[in-house]
């Protein structure tokens, strides 16, 4: 993840870090934070670039394009 979010050209500068919060290996199911840095009330910006589908189809993009 930090290397998908860390090159990203949409989100790479406010990208600081990702930590995994749980791990379960009956579901092989992953909880995981995203840290990211953003700008000071820039109009739009969490409404577009932080909005969780945003961040998750970024994450998306990457798996279909390794494949």
């Amino acid at each position: 993840l930090t290397e998908v979010y860390s090159s990203s050209p949409a989100l790479g500068r406010y990208f600081r870090s990702a930590q995994v919060i749980s791990f379960s290996n009956e579901s092989s199911t992953v909880v995981y934070q995203l840290v990211f840095s953003v700008p000071p009330s820039t109009e739009g910006f969490m409404e577009n670039s932080m909005n969780p589908d945003f961040i998750r189809n970024i994450l998306h993009q990457n798996i279909y394009d390794e494949d």
